[in-house]
């Protein structure tokens, strides 16, 4: 299974980085689930990454087609692998769908940018599409895969939907094609649980941090996170599922503590 981190900054992403990271998610936790990150911010986590691991970006939640369709390509021109897009306030499935085809576009057109729709457990809460519809319209769109998530992050995933019920999405997600991916308040107690039920990937922010979702990263905690997340297979094996490519980057040898300290340093300067 594949360990996604969600990095705040570039020295969250150095972090992660030499943590293990599978994936590298830029998002601005304080700006709720699908929060994005400036421009200039994802530049800079672009250029801390430098190739090494996948990179994806939230981009929030879909209002309109062209607000959208612009921030897909804006994410596009720095060689984000995937974009993440939520449809909290989206009630109606052709409406989505609309939005996605748009996403998807933009992405696509010049790049290989690829989208992943995101499905809120707590919907009704956030008056957005069920998990299952957000499936289909994602087949329905050519996105590359789905993430199940939460929208309120005082209440984790496994409280709000049962196992039973994210075993089946998860289904019927890789029966649409499509990768799968759980996040939501999910720590390293529940990676097993997560791996048993079929995901694909598993994305944490608050887990991996000193100080909660909205500290700073740890290198250590990632490590920890990532031995529990058991082995990443080369995911081009799931190829018709269009996830993520295999790593084939080496990172740099890790360095101490301390040098993670005066990365967070110089950042702050």
């Amino acid at each position: 299974m594949q360990l996604l981190i969600s990095v705040a900054g570039p020295a969250d992403a150095r972090a992660a980085l030499r943590g293990g990271a599978d994936v590298i998610d830029a998002k601005d936790p304080r700006q709720g689930a699908l929060g994005p990150v400036p421009l200039h911010r994802l530049a800079a986590i672009r250029a801390a990454v430098a190739g090494a691991r996948p990179l994806s970006a939230a981009l929030g939640d879909a209002a309109g087609e062209a607000a959208l369709a612009g921030a897909v390509a804006a994410a596009a021109s720095l060689g984000v692998a995937f974009v993440k897009v939520g449809f909290a306030g989206v009630t109606s499935e052709a409406r989505a769908r609309r939005l996605a085809v748009a996403a998807h576009r933009a992405g696509t057109d010049g790049g290989e940018t690829r989208l992943v729709l995101v499905a809120y457990a707590d919907w009704r809460r956030t008056e957005s599409l069920a998990p299952a519809r957000v499936v289909a319209v994602a087949a329905d769109a050519g996105a590359a895969g789905v993430l199940l998530d939460t929208a309120n992050k005082s209440a984790p995933l496994f409280t709000i939907a049962s196992p039973v019920s994210v075993a089946a999405w998860i289904a019927a997600a890789h029966a649409a094609g499509l990768f799968a991916a759980l996040a939501g308040g999910l720590a390293g107690p529940e990676f097993a649980r997560v791996r048993s039920l079929g995901a694909d990937v598993v994305g944490v922010r608050g887990a991996a941090c000193v100080g909660g979702r909205t500290g700073r990263v740890s290198r250590t905690r990632v490590a920890t996170l990532r031995a529990l997340a058991g082995a990443a297979p080369p995911l081009r094996l799931l190829a018709g599922r269009g996830v993520l490519p295999e790593r084939d980057v080496e990172l740099p040898e890790i360095v101490g503590r301390d040098d993670e300290v005066l990365h967070a340093a110089r950042e702050r300067a």
